[in-house]
């Protein structure tokens, strides 16, 4: 009796602020969406302030997950100081226990549990559980709690990449999806799970498209949301563009996780579409929103982004994919990790070297966070990545760090650091007025600094609690400074300012 009043009530604020059309910042002023900042478009622009954004957050099915309490997890987000989190729309699921070797996946409810965007018809027989879907009629309880999600995400100044689409992976994936016609009543072209986003998919691009055109109304008000196009493009139409160690023997050094992969022309013209649905449904609403399209794994130099997109998301990025990139003045996301193990260094490091190389975006993927576990305290072995309370507590230290900068003025700096004895270096400058480098190795050792002459005052900082290891303070006379850092292990921080010319 006490769970369900419990529940009663959890609905019941749902409704209330689904009702109230919370399209405000969580001081209640209406604001403009995030942008790109006009002054840096390497960060953007959110409630008057410079921000990066960094998480650690769950497998994106918070809302479509009727198990999922998406409050208790957005308050964890919260209170471990993280400002971001991928949310997938409903277009695509995976099989509980099934998809990518994930015991308990929040993208794949138990049967019977999926609240998909369309409503549930009078049909049996959906391969999930529980009646097939009519993608003629929209479910109401889905964009309750759509609208509630995003609410409450934006009260806590979190921004939410909505994914409208991702590739189908397998024919197991595409056997759950509602949009496949053994799943629904209206007789949508039975098509190969590789065709399902192209051109070529028959009458199942005009359910795409009023989807897309309905979830993007739907988030329109919300000043907290970047759209992005589709999740992984390139696994179901894949051309083989590159590969991380040339070294390898063939026919391995051209397979995952050794190829860089882009999608072909027949997903970047379904792509492009998309695009437009996104580009000419707000074009008779309030706001306009920024749209991210994910480009590859790894690394690449970007040869042609779609029309109109300002955000390029990398899986299992390198620090590299910045660097090769950041002359197209676009925010670089790291836009997913997490198949790197459990231990949580890892990830760590990936978010440091990443986002100390100009990136914009850090988002790893945590499989801490589950459905009765929303507070991500999961750490049972539970698929490929790892994510964890530490790893939070230890973000966070990144996001203060990042904070603490001049966001606006600083930008990727190759020639402070001329030599860092046994370690990888990686600088943000201002030059001649602020820098933040991260060490990426175990210490002490000699860093050499090229500076103008002046005072400085910096600070060592524990990249995992945050704490001040060492204080520098120092007149120099210009040219080259060497500086001892203190002991460390698997990295540290140096944030060093010039208080005087």
């Amino acid at each position: 009796m006490i769970n369900i009043l419990r529940k009663s009530i959890r609905a019941a604020a749902f409704v209330a602020v689904a009702l109230s059309g919370t399209h405000a910042s969580a001081q209640g002023e209406k604001t403009q969406p995030i942008r790109l900042h006009p002054a840096n478009p390497h960060y953007f622009l959110f409630r008057g302030k410079a921000v990066a954004l960094i998480t650690s957050g769950e497998h994106y099915g918070a809302v479509l997950n009727a198990d999922f309490d998406y409050l208790r997890y957005l308050t964890t987000l919260e209170s471990a100081g993280l400002n971001y989190t991928r949310l997938f729309g409903g277009s695509y699921l995976e099989v509980p226990g099934k998809s990518f070797g994930i015991l308990r996946n929040d993208l794949a409810p138990l049967p019977d549990r999926f609240i998909a965007p369309w409503a549930r018809s009078g049909t049996p027989g959906y391969a999930g559980g529980g009646n097939k879907f009519d993608l003629k009629q929209w479910n109401p309880e889905y964009f309750t709690r759509f609208r509630a999600f995003l609410s409450e995400a934006a009260k806590r100044g979190i921004v939410v990449e909505l994914t409208l689409f991702s590739s189908s992976y397998d024919e197991k994936q595409w056997q759950v999806s509602a949009l496949n016609p053994a799943n629904n009543i209206n007789g949508t072209d039975a098509t190969d799970w590789k065709k399902v986003h192209t051109l070529e998919n028959g009458n199942i691009l005009t359910y795409q498209e009023q989807y897309a055109r309905k979830l993007v109304s739907e988030a329109n008000g919300f000043d907290n949301v970047i759209f992005e196009i589709q999740n992984e493009p390139w696994s179901d139409q894949p051309v083989l563009a590159d590969v991380i160690n040339p070294y390898l023997r063939p026919p391995g050094r051209d397979l995952y996780p050794n190829s860089i992969d882009l999608a072909d022309e027949v997903s970047i013209a379904w792509q492009e579409r998309v695009a437009e649905w996104i580009a000419k449904e707000e074009t008779s609403l309030p706001n306009r929103h920024l749209i991210a399209q994910n480009y590859c794994n790894f690394r690449l130099s970007v040869r042609k982004l779609l029309a109109g997109v300002d955000v390029v998301n990398f899986h299992y990025a390198y620090p590299e994919a910045v660097s090769l990139n950041y002359g197209l003045g676009k925010a670089i996301s790291y836009d997913e990790t997490g198949f790197l193990g459990r231990e949580d260094d890892a990830y760590l490091r990936q978010a440091w070297n990443f986002m100390l190389s100009g990136g914009s975006v850090f988002d790893s993927l945590d499989y801490s966070f589950t459905p009765g576990h929303e507070e991500g305290t999961d750490l049972e072995p539970n698929g490929p990545g790892g994510g964890s309370p530490t790893l939070r507590r230890n973000l966070r230290v990144l996001v203060e760090f990042l904070q603490s900068l001049s966001l606006v003025d600083v930008q990727p700096d190759s020639r402070v650091v001329k030599h860092a004895a046994g370690l990888v270096a990686r600088a943000l400058s201002n030059p001649g007025k602020e820098y933040g480098i991260y060490l990426d190795g175990n210490g002490p050792t000699d860093l050499s600094l090229a500076l103008p002459a002046g005072r400085y005052s910096g600070d060592w900082v524990n990249v995992r609690t945050g704490s001040i290891e060492r204080l520098e303070r120092f007149q120099h006379p210009g040219g080259d400074k060497v500086l001892q850092t203190p002991e460390f292990q698997k990295g540290i921080a140096l944030r060093l300012k010039r208080t005087e010319p």
